[in-house]
């Protein structure tokens, strides 16, 4: 997984104004999770971060799911932009 850009959180978007679907909130989630991760690399011991990374997990796995239930396609679309799949 490399870094998330704004061009591809925008191309996720169903309108010109969206900042509130499912689709955009994954894809700021998985840009936050990779920052904190990488914060994580030098600063092992720095437990509220990886509580607050294992939240925004679990928070995105909630909106992956609901995705996969109600629209598989743009789940589908979600999956390849985002490369959260090997």
């Amino acid at each position: 997984m490399g870094k998330i850009e704004a061009s591809e959180v925008a191309t996720l978007r169903l309108h010109d104004k969206d900042t509130g679907s499912a689709d955009v909130q994954i894809a700021l989630l998985t840009k936050r999770i990779l920052e904190l991760t990488e914060h994580l690399k030098g600063h092992a011991k720095d437990h509220s971060s990886r509580r607050g990374l294992l939240k925004l997990v679990a928070q995105r796995r909630s909106l992956l799911d609901y995705l996969k239930r109600t629209a598989s396609d743009r789940y589908q679309a979600v999956l390849e932009k985002l490369d959260l799949r090997k």
